[in-house]
């Protein structure tokens, strides 16, 4: 049985809360029911707790959720990212039930070219600006050059506040976009 790709305009992040945000790479009915299943878990600690899950916590119940599934076929690798009192946090979960805490990842098949964009292009001390739209190209690169990666970048920036979404952007309009920027630079 081959590959099959039923939709390459999927919304591959997941807005757990206003604060959290997941990834999806594998399974998208995977990634989609466990990642709201946390958005679930992370609502009633919140209601128990009177206070917001920590990234680490909300991550750490992830883990452990799939954990308890490990070796019956789950396929998910997932970034779970947000603020907390302990400033921005990222996590990469899979569906072993690893995890682990970064600053920076790169998930799924198209991972190595958006490593490529990011390990040349990334700076502790980028603007914003120049943030976004590293993210921008290095998910472009993902999506173009690896065929199960999707067809969109959609593009969040994670502040103290919550998250802010910054647009759903075409593959095929960016191609462009970079080619003439392209073009331009070698004139």
């Amino acid at each position: 049985m081959g590959n099959y790709i039923s939709s390459q305009t999927v919304k591959k992040v997941i807005e757990i809360n206003p604060y959290l945000l997941g990834t999806m790479a594998g399974g998208a009915a995977d990634c989609q029911y466990w990642e709201r299943e946390l958005g679930r878990r992370c609502r009633l600690h919140e209601l128990r707790n009177k206070e917001r899950i920590s990234v680490a916590a909300a991550s750490k119940l992830l883990a452990n959720m799939v954990y308890s599934y490990k070796g019956m076929g789950l396929s998910m690798g997932t970034m779970v990212t947000g603020w907390d009192k302990t400033g921005p946090n990222l996590f990469y979960v899979d569906s072993d039930g690893s995890r682990l805490k970064g600053d920076i990842f790169s998930v799924g098949s198209g991972s190595t070219f958006a490593y490529g964009v990011l390990d040349s292009g990334y700076d502790y001390d980028l603007s914003v600006k120049d943030a976004l739209e590293l993210g921008r190209r290095s998910i472009y690169h993902a999506t173009h050059r690896d065929a199960m990666s999707g067809g969109s970048v959609n593009l969040y920036h994670v502040t103290e506040n919550g998250w802010d979404y910054h647009g759903n952007h075409d593959v095929g309009e960016l191609h462009w976009e970079y080619q003439d920027e392209n073009a331009k630079g070698m004139q």
